[in-house]
């Protein structure tokens, strides 16, 4: 039978990645920390991590015990609550793959009042191309831009967002304004790089005239919204992050209007945990402010 803190010491190690924030989370020193997991796993006698990139990355046997040390701590939070008649304190670590644009302009404004409400809770924000798996635990959340069709997850569709055309006065002063899509094939355009996306939902142009083509093309859609700003070209853009933009204008916008859905995926065996609960509440309320 192994010592129940052991569960502890792995889940800090397995969240953090790495021992040395995992330490400081529990107060514990490096050294401890590395004895403990190392007694935890003659104990059960799988190996319950590896080591890839500097970080302590989950074996197949360690992500079984993950699911079922995220049960203890949840039970355990649940008895305290219920032994003690008050709420018990959030903490913890919560890694959560968005995409560049809403992570910039509908998250991180919001991300003060987060920590204010949950100081206990470590968020992790990761906007690398591409989103991270829950299903493969390559993150705790993600919002993504369609369903995803297997994995062990739980898919929440959380609200919708619009995108139109846009450019900057000063370039339709110069260019001439589009009356019609067909007229968009005689203008500078801007979007991604053919071979970068990797949501088909970012694939925008096409939708909005067949073989629409972009001469100017930037992986960002943070670049992509500077290079319209600046006069650059026409592109097509979230309302969220240019509706509000005195810099831009609308686009045939009557006849050019493109609906997108956020969708809310959490890994199966986490979605109960308070922290994610937490987040995935925040991350809601995040989401309304887009209707106002």
């Amino acid at each position: 039978m192994f010592d129940w803190d052991d569960l502890r010491v792995f889940l800090a190690v397995a969240r953090t990645r790495k021992i040395a924030p995992a330490a400081r989370s529990l107060g514990i020193d490096a050294t401890t920390i590395a004895r403990r997991l190392a007694r935890l796993e003659r104990a059960l006698g799988p190996e319950l991590f590896e080591m890839g990139a500097g970080e302590r990355i989950l074996t197949a046997h360690g992500q079984a015990l993950l699911r079922h040390a995220e049960n203890v701590e949840s039970a355990a939070l649940a008895a305290m609550e219920e032994a003690t008649g008050r709420g018990h304190h959030l903490g913890g670590q919560v890694r959560l793959s968005v995409a560049e644009g809403f992570g910039t302009w509908v998250l991180a404004p919001g991300l003060a009042d987060f920590n204010r409400r949950h100081p206990g809770i470590r968020l992790d924000l990761i906007t690398a191309s591409g989103f991270l798996n829950p299903s493969k635990r390559e993150a705790d959340m993600a919002v993504m831009l369609a369903r995803p069709q297997r994995g062990r997850l739980s898919v929440r569709r959380m609200g919708d967002y619009r995108l139109h055309l846009y450019a900057s006065p000063a370039y339709l002063a110069k260019a001439g304004t589009p009356r019609n899509p067909a007229d968009l094939r005689a203008h500078v355009l801007v979007g991604y790089v053919p071979e970068f996306i990797f949501s088909p939902e970012l694939d925008y142009l096409d939708e909005v005239e067949a073989g629409l083509e972009a001469s100017l093309r930037a992986t960002s859609i943070n670049m992509q919204h500077r290079m319209i700003a600046e006069g650059a070209g026409i592109g097509v853009l979230p309302d969220f992050i240019a509706a509000h933009d005195s810099a831009l204008a609308p686009v045939i916008a009557d006849q050019v209007e493109i609906m997108r859905s956020f969708w809310l995926v959490t890994h199966g065996d986490l979605k109960k945990l308070p922290r994610i609960a937490a987040v995935a509440q925040w991350l809601q309320d995040r989401i309304e402010t887009l209707k106002a």
